[in-house]
């Protein structure tokens, strides 16, 4: 994911602008201060010259932010009747978004009444700008999070069941790749994506632990037709294996600061019919689906599995495809798809995309395997190399 350059000074807490405003700065021009809540420093703020400066959101005491605009700061105000925080700071939790899940069920949840908001919202300019006010703060904190990160995206079917054995290779996948030193990113929906944050955020304990969640989860095989229920199950696994959050720091290749457990999800509210997974311990969930899909390919640096798939799976691989066929080599991303049968037989993806490969630099790069423990050793070894 490309970063882009961040001019001035980005102020990350209260307690930031407090620590630089006491060393001495006089001036905020360049500053951006993004969600932060201020009440209590009307002193503070009317010490420094706020020209130039960029609120985005935040909380003000009383007659701070008419004050701040007189004097050429500008601010973006806080967006009312949006379920949402348009100028969040950070990714979301599965916590966060399934918070009312405990008491009420999946209605009451942050996830299913910004879906309901966003369905309702037609064709209103209000929203719509909501909407991309908060798609891009998303994607500001996403490449936060990827920054210094070696990801690794597995795609696969929304469809795929708990308790099935392609739901189980998945969940052992995403273990691997966890443990081999690297974060694994998927589309944070059910299925196949589910399976292998689930594996991720498991990748501090062992396969038998694994094995026994994913036995625990087939008691509910499906999303529908209780969302509550699927969801309930989740986060009974997560309360039974909390997530280690032990470091890597062995591994060749291994970025400083990688550590198991910690996985990506990237929904979105487009497709919000398919709820969340809770096991992506980080989760950029967009309002726009064609933001969405083209961020989740490009921060997967380190690869791309896919896993038996249909049609959305199919597209991803030829999105992923298009991206390497036109690369500079040296930025061309291994692609490994798992299932020789699906991928020659069912939906023969494999010959047409073994053609392009072979007139690209994408050539060395595009592998067919039947078990998914072959991926990870390809990928790896791919990844560590490039460390």
């Amino acid at each position: 994911m490309k970063h882009r350059p961040r001019p001035g000074v980005e102020i990350e807490s209260p307690e930031e602008l407090d620590r630089r405003v006491a060393a001495g700065a006089t001036s905020l021009a360049g500053w951006q201060l993004q969600d932060l809540d201020l009440r209590g420093r009307r002193e503070v703020l009317a010490r420094v010259d706020p020209r130039g400066a960029l609120f985005l959101g935040g909380r003000f005491d009383p007659g701070v932010e008419d004050d701040l605009r007189a004097r050429g700061a500008l601010l973006f105000p806080t967006v009312p009747d949006v379920p949402v925080d348009v100028y969040r700071s950070g990714l979301y939790s599965p916590g966060e978004l399934y918070d009312g899940l405990a008491t009420g069920g999946y209605q009451e949840t942050l996830d299913a009444r910004a879906y309901a908001w966003a369905i309702s919202s037609g064709e209103d300019l209000r929203r719509l700008l909501a909407q991309s006010l908060h798609d891009l703060s998303i994607d500001d904190a996403l490449a936060e999070l990827v920054r210094g990160r070696r990801l690794v995206g597995v795609m696969g079917g929304h469809a795929t069941a708990r308790g099935s054995a392609v739901y189980r290779d998945a969940a052992r996948l995403g273990h691997s790749l966890s443990r081999a030193g690297l974060t694994v990113a998927t589309g944070g929906g059910p299925g196949a994506m589910e399976a292998a944050n689930l594996g991720a955020y498991l990748a501090g304990h062992e396969q038998e632990a694994l094995t026994e969640a994913c036995d625990r989860l087939a008691s509910v095989p499906e999303f529908r037709p209780s969302v509550t229920a699927w969801a309930r199950a989740a986060f009974d696994v997560r309360r039974r294996w909390p997530a280690s959050r032990t470091s890597l720091d062995t591994s060749p290749g291994t970025s400083p600061g990688t550590s198991l457990g910690t996985s990506l999800g990237v929904p979105t509210w487009f497709y919000g019919h398919e709820p969340p997974n809770a096991f992506a311990e980080q989760v950029a969930k967009y309002f726009k689906n064609a933001i969405r899909e083209d961020v989740l390919l490009h921060v997967c640096s380190a690869g791309i599995v896919f896993l038996p798939g249909s049609a959305g799976t199919v597209q991803e691989v030829f999105q992923d495809a298009c991206e390497n066929y036109y690369a500079e080599p040296s930025t061309v991303a291994p692609m490994v798809l798992v299932g020789a049968d699906h991928w020659t037989r069912e939906l023969p993806v494999w010959p047409l995309l073994r053609a392009l490969a072979d007139r690209s630099p994408m050539r060395e790069r595009v592998h067919l395997v039947d078990d998914p423990e072959e991926a990870v050793r390809l990928l790896d070894v791919r990844s560590a190399a490039a460390g």
